[in-house]
Formats: structure tokens, C-alpha cells, sequence
């Protein structure tokens, strides 16, 4: 009978070694029973001090305290299948692993233990960090076509001193553009001021950008340097600068002729070394043929000039800024929110983002506080972004994939006026896929169709 008994432990052992996956067991006491050797491998603790461990002690995963998989499954009888958490190794390492949890019964159907099986996902959590590295620069996220041609103009913008315009809605990234643009720069050692020209009045902006003297106006009790000044050497950005005043606008006009400045109640003119950035979420060249914008400060302030897409214009954009975003605000909360269901992601995807990438960043950080488990769904979402099922309106429905498809599609030859060609090197497909997907979709050219 010892002999049968230690033959099955045997095959048993023999069985769990030959799974490619982590596999261990435990009794009711949460003592571990089982132990193959891949689980030897992923964790560095042999089987013969695993056995008989309590499997916190062996695992020490973050959620072995507050939401143990097996404990979850021992509690209601309900198997837990690729929860996403994190073990330290015997070097002390963190390893990503995917785990699923089962009941272990006896032959009369009693729970004797559970059984749980876990992959390493190091290799994974590696490519997925080099391919998000990849999409990524100076803290820009995107992919899309627009993205990918503004990655590669910054570099040779950012190596020159000329004066840069960047027009973009609100919410489009447009200090982050500035920063990356300074940062790249001969002057990325110098200070980077960044100023809100909207935020002040006319006489509290011309103090702030140009500084004042002893007495200029009351309270004004000693000198004060302006963030021209500070930024001596590096880059000011003075943002939404279609909001400053036709005096305003003079007086900077005279700064970027000149090269120089006049502190407020003084008298002498100060040389400055700044490059200028700015930025305006209104169409600066509309603003000039309605008369509200001087066209002489608006040529010397274009110099380059570079347009950020809104986020409904790079949609496909949006599951590498989600990501980005679960990784900023899991390590801001302290929470491990693995990501988004089907559901969410579709109706993110087709949302059409008034607020851009900030709206979006609002979008998740409400979900994280709404969100008690893994996975961020849709009553995490704001109510806008709820399905109306009440109501039954078709379209508070995510759309399928097969409606984003067609919608990329659309709006990618929307953009290029009908150019297959353009539009297909956009999308990464080949023409003829194109062809096919714009028949098999019943998509209606633009008027205008440029293909040639």
C-alpha cells in the first residue's frame, strides 16, 4: 500500500513537472502540498522548502494580504482565471505573473485545498514596456500618423532659437510640446518659465513678464525681475497668447524686435537671451483677419509653427494613453488596476473628447476612484459615458469592432480628401486592403477624391 501510495505521489509529481505554468496546492491551514518545478523556477525557492510553507510566506505576492486569489476561491467556490499580480522572488525581484485558482475535492466532493497555477509574464511586461517606450517621447504618448510627423519635426525644431507658435485645443498637450521642444534644445540646461497669459490682467501681466522697480505702482517695495528675466539663457512659453491685449500685444512685439526689455517704473532697457514658445487653443490667423490680433506680432510669434491633433483625430492613440494612465495612477493611489473590459475600451474609442487627453485623464482618474477591483468597467465610467439602458438608446451602445474599423477608416480618408494612397499609408495597411475594407463596409468616399 506505501509502495502504490508513493508511486502515485510519483506520477503525481511527474504530472505537475511536465506544466509549463507554476502549479502548487495547499490544505485548508494554507500549507503548501505541491510544488513543480516551474514554480521552483519563476519563485527561486526549491520544492523541499516550499512544501509545508504557508504560501504568503513563499509568494509574499501584494495581494496575498488584502485580496488572495485562492483565499477568494476557498470563500465562495468560485475560480479566479488570469487575475494579474505581483510575487518577489528569492533575490527579492518582482516578478509580473497571471494566475487561476481552483477548489481541491476529495473523492466524496469535500474541499481538502486549493490548487493555483501562475505564468511569468516578465517577458511580456518587457516587450510591452519597450513598445510603449517606442510610442513615447519626452513624455508625448501616440502612434498615430499626426503624432509620428510631429516626433520627427521637434528634434530639428528644437535646434534652432526660432520663435514657435503651437496652436492646439485645450486639453492637446501644448506646454508638453514646449517643455519637450526646451528640453531637447542647446538651452535644456537653463530654466524652462512657463506663463498663463489668460490668468492675469493687462498691468499684473506686464509686471510678471517683464518685472518692476521699487515704487512703480503701490505695494511695489523692492525690485522684482520678471519671467523673462529668470528665464535668461533658456525658454519662456507664454501660453494661450491670443488672450493678451492690442497694448499687450505692442509691447511684446517690441520685446521680439528688440531683444530687450524695460522692467515696469524703469528706465534703462535690460538685453535678454530667451527663446520664445507660444501657444493658443484659437485659430491665430482668424484672429488676425477679424482685426484682434496685430498680423506684424503674429508673423514674428509663427516663425514655426505646429498644430496638435485633437484626441478624435488620433483615436488610435487612446489604449496607449490608457495604459500610460493606469500605470500614473496606480502608482499615485497605490492601487493595482490590472485595466479596462471590452466595453469600456469601445466606449472610450468612440467617444469624441471635447477636452482631449485631459478629459480623458479625468475619465480614469474618476474610474480608479470608483473602482474596487482589477478592472475598470462601465458604471466606474462618468454617467455620459454610461449606456442609457433605460431609455434603450442605440447610440449609448458601445460599438463593435467592427464599427470602430469602419470609423478609423472613414475619418482617415476624411482627412486626406479621398487619397487612398495617403490614407492607407496612415492606417498601415496596404491599398488594396484598404479597397477591400472601404467595399466590405459600404464607406462613402469624400466629394473631393484625390487618388492620385
Amino acid at each position: 500500500m506505501t509502495d502504490q501510495l508513493s508511486i502515485a505521489r510519483q506520477r503525481e509529481t511527474a504530472i505537475l513537472d511536465s506544466v509549463n505554468e507554476g502549479v502548487f496546492t495547499v490544505d485548508r491551514s494554507w500549507r503548501i502540498t505541491a510544488f513543480n518545478s516551474a514554480a521552483e523556477k519563476i519563485t527561486g525557492i526549491r520544492r523541499q522548502e516550499a512544501i509545508g510553507s504557508r504560501c504568503c510566506d513563499v509568494f509574499r505576492a501584494n495581494i496575498c494580504e488584502r485580496d488572495c486569489a485562492l483565499r477568494r476561491t476557498m470563500s465562495n467556490r468560485t475560480p479566479v482565471l488570469n487575475a494579474v499580480a505581483y510575487i518577489v522572488n528569492k533575490q527579492g525581484e518582482r516578478i509580473p505573473i497571471r494566475i487561476s485558482t481552483a477548489l481541491l475535492k476529495n473523492s466524496e466532493g469535500e474541499v481538502v485545498g486549493g490548487v493555483e497555477t501562475f505564468q511569468d509574464l516578465t517577458v511580456v511586461e518587457q516587450l510591452r514596456k519597450e513598445l510603449h517606450a517606442s510610442y513615447t517621447f519626452e513624455d508625448i504618448i501616440g502612434r498615430s500618423a499626426a503624432m509620428t510627423r510631429l516626433f520627427e519635426l521637434i528634434p530639428l525644431v528644437a535646434e534652432s532659437n526660432s520663435t514657435v507658435l503651437i496652436e492646439g485645443a485645450s486639453g492637446t498637450g501644448k506646454e508638453l510640446f514646449a517643455r519637450a521642444i526646451h528640453n531637447l534644445s542647446p538651452r535644456k540646461n537653463k530654466p524652462f518659465v512657463a506663463v498663463n497669459c489668460a490668468a492675469l490682467p493687462d498691468t499684473l501681466l506686464e509686471s510678471e513678464l517683464f518685472g518692476h522697480k521699487a515704487g512703480a505702482f503701490t505695494d511695489a517695495k523692492r525690485d522684482k525681475p520678471g519671467r523673462f528675466a529668470l528665464a535668461e539663457g533658456g525658454t519662456i512659453f507664454l501660453d494661450e497668447i491670443g488672450d493678451i491685449s492690442p497694448a499687450m500685444q505692442v509691447r511684446l512685439l517690441r520685446v521680439l524686435q528688440e531683444r530687450e526689455i524695460e522692467p515696469l517704473g524703469g528706465t534703462k532697457s535690460l538685453p535678454i537671451d530667451v527663446r520664445v514658445i507660444t501657444a493658443t487653443n484659437k485659430a491665430l490667423q482668424k484672429e488676425v483677419a477679424d482685426g484682434q490680433f496685430r498680423e506684424d506680432l503674429y508673423y514674428r510669434i509663427r516663425v514655426v509653427h505646429l498644430l496638435l491633433p485633437g484626441l478624435k483625430q488620433r483615436r488610435e492613440d487612446i489604449p496607449l494613453l490608457i495604459e500610460s494612465l493606469l500605470s500614473k495612477f496606480n502608482h499615485l493611489q497605490g492601487k493595482d488596476i490590472a485595466g479596462v473590459s471590452n466595453e469600456v475600451l469601445s466606449r472610450l474609442m468612440e467617444y469624441e473628447y471635447p477636452g482631449n487627453v485631459r478629459e480623458l485623464e479625468n475619465i480614469i482618474e474618476q474610474a480608479f476612484v470608483l473602482c474596487r477591483g482589477k478592472i475598470i468597467h462601465l458604471n466606474h465610467l462618468p454617467p455620459e459615458l454610461r449606456p442609457n439602458v433605460a431609455h434603450g438608446a442605440e447610440s449609448n451602445q458601445p460599438m463593435s469592432l467592427a464599427e470602430l474599423e469602419k470609423l478609423f477608416i472613414s475619418e482617415a480618408l476624411q482627412r486626406n480628401q479621398g487619397n487612398r494612397q495617403k490614407s492607407a499609408q496612415e492606417l498601415g495597411i496596404d491599398v488594396s486592403t484598404l479597397y477591400r475594407k472601404i467595399k466590405s463596409f459600404s464607406i462613402e468616399l469624400p466629394e473631393k477624391d484625390g487618388r492620385s
